[in-house]
């Protein structure tokens, strides 16, 4: 019955989190919605889609931090603890696309460079799956541990994989998200403000990152950051195929 019950939150889990990705994917590539109009001027709706914005970042932030997944840990079981990390992201995800307010436009790519933005978001979505499948394991709604958890298995621990975009730079996801954010070609004051706020959150959450794996990988990692760039590939990598540490 246990089993049951977990492979219908595997199922939901795997339903929320994959419509949330798809319709901010939309988002981003044909601007905001305004599906819910709330009827507003232009500077309280960018004081509201503001707001929106920290709704996201205040919950991966505060759900992100070991302290508060310890505590949360005492009711809701490690195992779970990613699924629920991804329903929980799911809806403000799902409240900013709805709610988002369009303001005025800035600016209006046209001809050639607005079909050049429109490759360059198409390249940036085929960057991220490249990414994703040089890592080797990706589990964005925390669902894989659960199906090892119905088989009976424990996850493996993983080393430092140094393949593919990850080559050219230490965060190929994160570079192909700013690349996404940033080529719509349609700059309305919102969409600027989303950008902005954005890329500051993405950049400070990759410094994080890095602190957190150069904790877990040590020297390994420092080696790793001594010749790879962190977010602009401006470097040709040296070797042929992958690294481990």
């Amino acid at each position: 019955m246990k089993s049951y019950k977990t492979k219908i939150l595997i199922y939901a889990t795997l339903a929320l989190g994959g419509a949330s990705m798809i319709l901010f994917y939309l988002f981003l590539f044909l601007g905001p919605f305004t599906l819910i109009d709330i009827g507003i001027n232009t500077a309280p709706a960018l004081v509201f889609d503001a707001f929106l914005s920290m709704l996201f970042f205040l919950q991966h932030s505060i759900l992100i931090r070991k302290s508060v997944r310890a505590r949360i840990s005492k009711t809701i079981p490690d195992d779970y603890y990613g699924a629920f990390f991804a329903i929980t992201s799911s809806i403000p995800l799902f409240i900013l696309v709805l709610f988002w307010q369009r303001t005025v436009t800035i600016a209006a790519a046209e001809g050639v460079i607005y079909w050049i933005m429109r490759v360059i978001f198409i390249l940036s979505i085929a960057g991220f799956y490249w990414g994703v499948a040089s890592l080797g394991f990706f589990d964005p709604f925390g669902t894989i541990k659960l199906k090892l958890k119905i088989r009976n298995k424990e996850p493996k621990s993983l080393p430092l994989t140094v393949k593919g975009p990850y080559r050219w730079m230490r965060h190929p996801l994160y570079f192909v998200s700013l690349a996404m954010i940033w080529s719509g070609p349609d700059l309305t004051a919102d969409r600027l403000l989303f950008n902005s706020m954005w890329t500051i959150w993405i950049i400070l959450a990759t410094l994080l990152e890095e602190r957190d794996l150069v904790r877990e990988f040590g020297d390994g990692y420092r080696e790793y950051q001594s010749r790879v760039p962190m977010l602009i590939p401006y470097k040709i990598p040296s070797g042929e195929g992958s690294s481990r540490a």
